[in-house]
């Protein structure tokens, strides 16, 4: 059973840190059939697979290709 709850980790580069965001699951699944987890405003979207792969997804119109990120499960 997958968590219901990730912590997405942005990576910014070595000298700017990093950026994180809560998400929680939905009843949507993305286009690999995993379930998709939002953040409270529904702009941060991204399917996460059992093995903890990230796919950030689009929510609107002009955003660019997130940069690297990580998934990190958090207690239910």
């Amino acid at each position: 059973m997958q968590p219901q709850r990730y912590e997405l980790v942005f990576e910014d580069g070595p000298e700017s840190g990093q950026d994180i965001v809560v998400v929680s699951v939905t009843d949507r699944k993305g286009p690999g059939g995993h379930p998709v987890y939002a953040d409270d405003t529904g702009i941060v979207r991204a399917e996460i697979s059992d093995s903890g792969e990230v796919r950030v997804l689009p929510s609107g119109g002009g955003q660019e290709p997130a940069r690297p990120v990580r998934a990190r499960a958090l207690p239910s």
